[in-house]
């Protein structure tokens, strides 16, 4: 290899772990000659690939930062006022280096375990503070994915609460106002019609509310700008006993009544405009905030605040029971993750402005919309609402004239239809961009200049809806309003969480793997940051190419013929695939086939998302070494013949292994009439050496947010694009920007294509490692596993290896034994490995009492070997136990996670030494991470739900 090629490698080898060295003992220990003979040991042969993947050559770090500059310049930057839910917005700099281009903020994982995740926790404590005290509602969760599947997810907490009968829908419809954003109407239609909801449209103020509604959702300000006063309408609504949503703006109720004192029951939306780029269309935390009486339905993360094993104050997620990996089928929602580290973002956003620093931003957007709309009265035009906060809409004749010369001066104003023109303002906008906006409406051809009155009296915000009710009490949000009080804080909270920065993060089924800085630094340049998910489409030629060739990759690496980028999360693909299918069956006049078999084994999301498609789940048994149990996959296709939709299998399956009966499984089904959901969560097994459509697949959804390279980011975002076969392209999910402003057939995420500027990170992904590149990206990930596995199965029983006692990228260590000789949980291990600065392996899943442990191929042997000394240490511990050498109830394991107040405190009365308790093996002292609290108690956080900031009394009471 010559030195140009070399060079064009690099990639390969700062993503890849292992070097030479090291992978030849790596291979010594697991007994094979070569990577080729473990792989070929552990993927079944009638699978393979045959050919290299048709991918692009693999761009050297700086050879692909240029050439993404240049697609960048292929998007045109206009001024955006179009609005509809999307805002230009100022992310403070000391927000925008500290937290979004902070690995130490963006690679951690949810926060499951959470004594080292005490950081963004309380961030996320503050984003549900931030939604709870500007909405005037009780309970607010850590944030949805956008704020269309919120309204969705809304409606569906109405109808489940209000139709306990599933058999007997006895209130069957769902109200949308006419004035509802139209991606909103959009994806509630998508979420409606498969559980049997009606949705009706129509104006609140003429709407007929009988008993036969679940509930409304209004919008406020609603999609017109317009300020409505909705109180007669919820009351009318509860008067039937349904329930009111209303979507609004947190910037807009800085200064309006808040919907809970409206006496709406949820209030959702998109926190997009506290700090967070558009990046046209995402990745965007929505809000969601309801009463107290619906905190066992709400959808997605609570943080709820609880207290450790010393009694000292401690956060932890909330409620977990309600979630879906729990209730499965019987799951209200399937939603598995949040936007995290977008919500963190506008958490900060809120405790560095503070409570006047956010008011103040909110009159100056509605003084300036104020002074908009004045100078086009004087003018002569007729504006459509006399009460509006940022948006006003104009009255025009023909649209066509006052388009070409607002896109003359690069401004996007909102086209309605051909005699109404939209114009939101934001914070970024200033006076003298509203001389633009007029030179728009004027009739010369250069811009002129005008004398604008500015009226320090707001009269566009009606009395009875101007706010008086105090927010953002809390001393957090008064506090940190110097850049060097911020820096420090969000230092201090980052201090606190373990995340790739620290160590490896072991987490089986969840590939946490390196996310390179050269694929995530394009993410904040002006070109890719500042465009509207609605701008015109001659304007996104940059979006459109990795659009375009981001799908082409994922087809090829699938072998699939179709894509959809849409859908922003997991779950989220889940759901669009499912809804393909049935959309599939429809088109054939099969719409009765609805049953959909699902492996026990399988991720709970699959049933939750497949009854949220109105299928029926049918479970299906797996045999004593975790494969599929063919069969009695045979006989309950064969049973369901008549009505089989289809199956749900996740591969290497859920235990870590590639059945080599996966085209059996598949070939059975299609005979019955049914298609192929192949869930993507273990594809980073796949890469390069097989394919969902080599298996027998009919679609598949593909976790962007695993195996190609976009970060977990503290629990989200993801993205999760689903690729298909031919046949079932033509049911790919819609949109209504896509389609023309009409209604799409089932739109499942608020902007077209879902979060799409973080498509950037996974096509950076592809095109730096190239076909070859990513295709070892497999195989170390495959090699890496096995050399765990393989250090590990003298001390540990490991569960379902294949018939070389091999497994793929993932295997799981069987800890239940020890419950019964030493009376050590899984618990115990996790929270144990916190003291030798490791992040626990997937907990208790796909087995109770077991650890998965996934490495992925990012980590070198030396990291592999740290954890591994760290668990065979742990071994010992346990062994001690075993033998009488440590006590039962008092011993490390029981006792974990040490943390520094233990530790330094002036007595100690354990019986083992503080040096075993905090530093167990030598490198622990070389670079040491102390949880910030111990164990925490989770029982005591669900009895006590409190999930907002307390004020700073009862912290010194507690």
């Amino acid at each position: 290899m010559n030195l140009f090629e070399t060079q064009n490698t690099e990639f390969q080898r700062r993503h890849i772990g292992p070097n030479e060295k090291q992978l030849d003992e790596m291979l010594r220990t697991i007994g094979v000659a070569s990577l080729d003979e473990l792989v070929d040991r552990t993927v079944p042969s009638g699978i393979r690939m045959k050919e290299e993947l048709n991918l692009p050559a693999a761009m050297s770090e700086a050879e692909y930062l240029q050439h993404i500059k240049e697609v960048s310049l292929k998007n045109k930057v206009y001024k955006n006022y179009i609005g509809q839910g999307y805002y230009d917005t100022i992310t403070p700099s000391v927000i925008l280096r500290n937290v979004f281009e902070n690995p130490g903020w963006y690679t951690q994982y949810t926060p499951y375990q959470a004594e080292i995740s005490q950081g963004r926790l309380e961030s996320l404590l503050n984003f549900q503070t931030v939604v709870s005290d500007l909405t005037g509602l009780p309970l607010a969760n850590a944030s949805l994915l956008d704020e269309a599947t919120a309204a969705a997810e809304a409606m569906t907490m109405f109808f489940n609460l209000l139709n306990k009968d599933q058999h007997h829908i006895s209130r069957p419809k769902f109200f949308v106002d006419a004035d509802v954003f139209p991606q909103t109407k959009d994806v509630v239609v998508t979420r409606a019609i498969p559980v049997g909801i009606e949705v009706v449209y129509g104006d609140y103020q003429t709407a007929q509310i009988d008993e036969t509604y679940f509930g409304a959702l209004v919008q406020y300000p609603n999609d017109k700008g317009s300020i409505e006063d909705y109180r007669q309408f919820i009351a009318a609504v509860h008067g039937v006993g349904a329930y009111v949503a209303m979507a609004t703006d947190l910037l807009a109720l800085t200064l309006l009544t808040p919907p809970g004192e409206l006496g709406a029951d949820v209030a959702l939306g998109s926190a997009q405009r506290f700090g967070v780029p558009l990046g046209y269309g995402g990745p965007h935390a929505a809000f969601f905030a309801t009463k107290d009486d619906f905190k066992r339905s709400i959808p997605g993360r609570i943080i709820g605040v609880s207290m450790d094993a010393q009694g000292n104050r401690a956060l932890r997620m909330a409620l977990q029971t309600r979630e879906q990996h729990i209730k499965r089928e019987k799951a209200t929602s399937n939603i598995c993750t949040a936007q995290a580290l977008l919500a963190n973002m506008a958490a900060f956003y809120a405790v560095y402005h503070g409570p006047d620093g956010l008011r103040n931003i909110a009159k100056r957007v509605a003084l300036l919309t104020q002074t908009l709309a004045n100078a086009m009265g004087e003018r002569g035009y007729e504006l459509l609402n006399d009460y509006f906060f940022d948006t006003i809409v104009v009255k025009v004749d023909d649209v066509t004239p006052f388009r070409e010369k607002a896109e003359r001066q690069q401004l996007n104003f909102r086209y309605y239809d051909n005699q109404l023109i939209g114009i939101s303002l934001d914070e970024t906008t200033t006076p003298s961009d509203l001389f633009d906006i007029i030179n728009s409406f004027v009739n010369d051809v250069d811009p002129v200049a005008y004398e604008l009155e500015h009226d320090e009296i707001l009269d566009i915000i009606p009395t009875a809806l101007t706010r008086t009710s105090e927010f953002l009490t809390h001393p957090v949000f008064n506090s940190h309003h110097s850049e060097t009080l911020m820096m420090r804080y969000i230092t201090q909270l980052q201090n606190k969480d373990i995340s790739l920065v620290h160590s490896m993060i072991p987490l089986g089924s969840c590939t946490m793997k390196l996310n390179a800085a050269s694929e995530m630094i394009p993410l904040s340049w002006t070109h890719w940051s500042k465009m509207h998910p609605f701008a015109p489409v001659e304007q996104v030629a940059g979006y459109s190419f990795i659009v375009k060739e981001l799908s082409r990759y994922l087809c090829e690496i699938t072998k699939f013929d179709a894509c959809s980028l849409q859908p922003n999360s997991g779950a989220q693909g889940e759901y669009a695939g499912l809804l393909t299918i049935k959309a599939y069956h429809e088109s054939r006049g099969e719409s009765h086939r609805n049953v959909m078999l699902i492996p026990i084994s399988a991720h709970g999301t699959n049933p939750a998302s497949a009854v949220m498609c109105g299928m029926h789940v049918v479970v299906v048994k797996a045999l004593e070494n975790g494969y599929i149990d063919v069969d009695d996959l045979k006989a309950k296709a064969e049973q369901n013949a008549a009505n089989l939709a289809g199956i749900m299998i996740t591969y290497p399956s859920t235990y870590g292994v590639y059945e080599e009966t996966v085209k059996e499984i598949t070939e059975i089904v299609h005979q019955h009439g049914g298609q192929v959901y192949m869930d993507g969560a273990n594809m980073n097994a796949q890469v390069g050496l097989t394919a969902p459509g080599l298996i027998g697949a009919d679609v598949c959804h593909l976790n962007l947010h695993k195996t190609f390279a976009i970060p977990h980011g503290g629990g989200g975002p993801g993205m999760g694009p689903i690729c298909v076969r031919e046949h079932l392209a033509p049911f790919l999910p819609g949109h209504v920007v896509l389609n023309g402003g009409k209604e799409a057939k089932h739109a499942v995420s608020a902007a077209q294509y879902g979060s799409a500027s973080i498509l950037l990170i996974s096509y950076a992904y592809i095109r730096m490692l190239g076909a070859e590149g990513v295709r070892m990206a497999t195989e170390y990930a495959i090699l890496n596993a096995n050399y765990m596995l393989a250090r590990l199965k003298e001390q540990f029983d490991i569960l379902y290896t294949n018939h070389h006692g091999a497994c793929a990228h993932e295997f799981i260590v069987d800890l239940r034994p020890f419950k019964k000789s030493a009376e050590i949980e899984a618990e115990d291990v996790a929270k144990r490995l916190m003291d030798y600065g490791f992040h626990a392996p997937t907990l208790s899943f796909p087995v109770a009492g077991t650890i998965m442990i996934e490495p992925t191929e990012s980590e070198d042997k030396g990291e592999l070997d740290r954890f591994c000394n760290a668990m065979l240490s742990i071994r010992r511990e346990i062994a001690l136990v075993e033998e009488g050498g440590l006590d039962k109830k008092d011993n490390p394991l029981k006792n974990a996670p040490h943390t520094m107040f233990m530790i330094c405190s002036d007595e100690w009365q354990k019986p083992y030494s503080r040096e075993m308790a905090a530093f167990p093996l030598s490198y622990v002292k070389a670079n040491k991470f102390w949880p910030s609290v111990g164990r925490v108690n989770n029982t005591y956080g669900d009895r006590n739900l409190v999930c907002v900031c307390l004020p700073t009394e009862m912290y010194a009471e507690a």
